[in-house]
């Protein structure tokens, strides 16, 4: 037995070195680097492996393959921005208005667009129907990107009319993320390509297991139909998002239709992604005018919300979409209205709440009843019963699961978008937004918001001492490992 416990003495040790070299050989934020090495000290062998998958950084070659994609439609969009009417929005030309402006754009890759029609969908039965009636009436090409695509029936009511609108001539692309569409194989999606459709899965879904990376996922939700009319937000497609699985019940989200100038800017954020994910250069989609329309005098003029279309992922060096939405927050005076599926704030966004809320801020922010992922949820609850101790609001929405991803500020500024509250988004995932500078926009985005705390009750600090010791334990426990979650 000597040589047993000499040999378990050696993976220890080796096991102990092997854990720091790997934590500490990388840039990563101060508690991210504290979880991984719980998990790499406590469980020996196991944790290396779970690091393996889980704790690498993105890749280098999809890196490249991200970054070295340009920005073939910025030319069309400044156009139309030239052409907009002077007068458009009644609040994008405050001076708090161009600060956050000032910051999304700061890359000349976010240009404020000023003739955009916006419709706030929190329904999925509506949002469907709409959107499936968009791209019955597409003329040209229906560019479709989504983190989940399931085989269920809405899922197979979508490939189904996809693949009619292929062999009527219409060009026809998806992007999806394999590891959030595990239901629908390469053979499901093959009915579309047979049509004439192109299909590709995300540049770093593809060969996650051989990568040995599977911790970065595309997270986007794009449909952009003609270059005129896009979709966005936090549904995905598949029979949950309808209310259909019992075990959500009805399902809470929130997604908007563009018509303007701003969907120019989500086709080239679905171009970029399409090119960093082909797998040779007879996919490569060029600049051309069908893709990217100039629009006319009798579009230009169809809305009047101000909008940005923001977009971010882990190819960067700085989390630009966390940072622009902390300084966009930090214009707050009256109001802070959030929801979130996921309430787990590095210790940036947290500071950021608190401040607000300690200036006299309203700051309220809504979450689920229920989890989709449990160990997840008790680090959400561990946030939001400190927050609430912080002075701020804690709605529980009760009637059904919440997934949307909205931000208001004040009266003036809102977001709606992909970009849950938490590390994975900030960090992790590729996500986009819409942000609207507009008055009446954000009036029914209050509106929205106002309907669901009618089903939802604030968290109090006695119901937080009614919770058992185990919870709070569990809380605590996932707290601690929440910068990897």
């Amino acid at each position: 037995m000597i040589w047993w416990h000499d040999f378990v003495r050696i993976i220890i040790i080796t096991n102990t070195i092997l854990a720091f070299y790997v934590v500490f050989h990388r840039r990563r934020s101060v508690s991210t680097t504290w979880a991984w090495l719980i998990i790499l000290l406590v469980l020996p062998v196991v944790g290396i492996t779970l690091y393996a998958f889980f704790g690498r950084g993105i890749s280098q070659e999809n890196i490249f393959a991200i970054n070295k994609q340009k920005h073939i439609g910025l030319r069309n969009v400044q156009k139309s921005i030239a052409k907009a009417p002077k007068n458009t929005s009644p609040s994008d030309t405050s001076k708090a208005g161009n600060i956050a402006i000032n910051f999304f754009n700061h890359q000349q890759e976010a240009p404020l667009t000023k003739n955009n029609q916006v419709k706030l969908y929190t329904e999925g039965e509506t949002f469907f129907h709409d959107m499936l009636k968009d791209m019955v009436r597409a003329k040209e090409i229906i560019n479709v990107e989504f983190y989940t695509f399931y085989s269920d029936n809405i899922g197979n009511r979508v490939l189904q009319l996809l693949i009619k609108k292929a062999k009527q001539g219409v060009k026809v692309r998806v992007i999806y993320d394999a590891w959030g569409s595990m239901g629908a194989t390469k053979a499901w999606f093959d009915q579309l390509r047979a049509a004439g459709g192109e299909v590709l899965p995300f540049v770093t879904s593809r060969n996650m297991i051989t990568r040995y990376r599977i911790n970065y996922h595309l997270h986007r939700k794009i449909v952009v139909i003609d270059g005129r009319i896009s979709w966005t937000g936090g549904f995905n497609i598949g029979d949950q998002y309808l209310g259909k699985k019992k075990k959500f019940g009805h399902w809470r989200d929130s997604q908007v239709r563009i018509v303007g100038s701003a969907s120019l800017l989500l086709q080239e954020r679905f171009v970029m992604d399409w090119n960093a994910s082909i797998t040779n250069n007879q996919q490569l989609i060029r600049f051309n005018s069908t893709l990217f329309p100039d629009l006319d005098e009798k579009n230009i003029h169809e809305g009047d919300v101000a909008t940005q279309i923001i977009s971010d992922g882990p190819d960067r060096y700085a989390p630009y979409m966390r940072n622009g939405m902390m300084r966009l927050m930090l214009l707050a005076r009256k109001r802070l209205w959030i929801q979130t599926p996921y309430l787990i704030p590095d210790d940036a966004v947290f500071a950021t709440w608190q401040t607000i809320a300690s200036s006299g801020v309203d700051v309220r922010i809504m979450i689920p009843c229920k989890p989709d992922h449990p160990f997840i949820y008790r680090a959400t609850q561990w946030y939001a019963n400190e927050l609430t101790r912080l002075g701020v609001k804690i709605y529980i929405y009760e009637d059904g699961f919440l997934h949307a991803k909205t931000t208001i500020v004040d009266d003036h500024f809102s977001s709606v978008g992909s970009m849950n509250q938490d590390f994975r988004s900030y960090g992790l995932n590729f996500e986009d937004n819409a942000v609207f500078y507009d008055k009446k926009f954000n009036q029914k985005m209050v509106a929205a918001f106002e309907e669901d705390m009618k089903h939802s009750h604030l968290l109090t600090k006695e119901e937080i001492k009614k919770q058992s010791r185990a919870l709070r334990t569990l809380q605590a426990f996932s707290r601690m490992l929440s910068p990897i979650l």
